[in-house]
């Protein structure tokens, strides 16, 4: 029903992806977006909305906020009131204003290593510093990321800790918190007065594991960012919301926004928000099944071509985390080489906070991806 295999030309589209990559013949696996056409119904609203043809200043009504709703407490249980919901340009936007009202310069924000890398920009361009609480590779069956509680603990009884950034599911490592996990965390904070941030981006994108909303834990002490933009893609149309049930903290945060600048959205993203979560579920249930095939075959390809890397486990996200360290080269090395002499372009671990590791984007049509493997295997072998 709906083509994933179907390759789109984005190159000269002023495409960030393909367009900012150094050259006409690089495979760009590197920055999070996909390379799919929005859903149908996607297409069709925004195409309606173009035909009208007066693009103005935007007005967010109530359907927008009741599609929210609706999505969030139909598919995953969680039921949130219209007030808890502020909307902004995108969730590094959203988390940078929440930075800004909820701490003071020279705060500390506790960022779970490695992480995405604009959480370290958030926080520092609000005069905060980064505490970082890196992650456990848990090495054997499972060899997944798990989060390390003793030093995470040790971390939020400081008395300059204010936040800890979750990511839910997290990028780059790929895991999907239990809700187990997330308790625990929600424990650890709450009882040392720090307040949770949950970047919930990616929560669509989940493979044989629930996305548990932080919300579902506890919205006394938690503030969630959602989009579409990850899961829809339509991170071009620039739009996000901030989940917050507190009033005195939804005060702060809205003057914030305001302080930022980042008050206003354009009318494609609302069209977009709406047609995503009221008509697209089954195009997003068929390209989660795409998407894990897609690894699979990277997992097949990486054991019979490339097995001295180590794929970690998926279990959210399109975010591969390869383990590089056994080719004895350090994660910005490889990827200059895999860049000029493979003509693929990867991410770093560096940029996340870690050494040893390079992310890989499987968003693509299979051929695609394909063609960056080989590339990848041509530089190694």
């Amino acid at each position: 029903m709906y083509d994933f295999d179907k390759e789109v030309m984005r190159r000269g589209s002023g495409c960030v992806k393909w367009d900012e990559n150094g050259g006409d013949d690089i495979i760009p696996m590197w920055v999070a977006d996909m390379d799919f056409e929005a859903s149908p119904a996607i297409r069709e609203a925004l195409r309606r909305r173009v035909e009208h043809g007066v693009f103005g200043y935007t007005h967010v009504p109530e359907s927008y906020y009741e599609a929210i709703m609706s999505w969030f407490h139909r598919r995953h249980g969680w039921k949130i009131e219209r007030e808890w919901i502020q909307y902004t340009s995108g969730v590094v936007p959203a988390l940078s204003v929440i930075v800004k009202a909820l701490t003071e310069p020279g705060d500390r924000v506790i960022l779970q290593t490695p992480v995405y890398n604009c959480f370290f920009s958030s926080v520092r361009n609000n005069g905060c510093e980064v505490v970082a609480s890196m992650l456990r590779q848990c090495h054997g069956p499972q060899n997944r990321f798990e989060m390390d509680y003793e030093d995470l603990e040790q971390k939020v009884r400081d008395p300059r800790t204010r936040l800890l950034i979750l990511c839910n599911p997290h990028n780059p490592v790929g895991r999907v918190w239990t809700r187990e996990e997330l308790a625990r965390v929600n424990d650890i904070c709450k009882t040392n007065g720090v307040i949770v941030v949950s970047d919930e981006i990616h929560n669509e994108l989940t493979y044989h594991r629930r996305y548990v909303p932080f919300g579902t834990i506890g919205m006394d002490n938690a503030i969630i960012c959602t989009s579409p933009s990850k899961s829809f893609n339509t991170a071009g149309l620039q739009n996000a919301n901030i989940i917050c049930a507190r009033p005195e903290w939804r005060e702060k945060i809205d003057r914030a926004i305001n302080i930022n600048e980042v008050c206003d959205v354009n009318p494609f993203g609302v069209i977009a928000l709406e047609a995503a979560y009221n008509e697209s579920e089954a195009w997003l249930d068929a390209l989660c099944a795409y998407l894990w095939k897609n690894y699979e075959t990277l997992v097949q390809f990486f054991e019979s071509e490339l097995p001295q890397l180590q794929v970690t486990p998926l279990e959210g996200t399109y975010l591969v985390w390869v383990d590089i360290s056994s080719t004895g080269l350090s994660s910005d090395a490889l990827t200059e080489r895999l860049l000029n002499e493979g003509k693929v372009r990867v991410n770093s671990s560096t940029m996340y906070g870690c050494e040893g590791f390079i992310r890989l984007n499987i968003a693509y049509p299979r051929n695609q991806m394909m063609e960056g493997l080989r590339r990848i295997k041509s530089v190694l072998k």
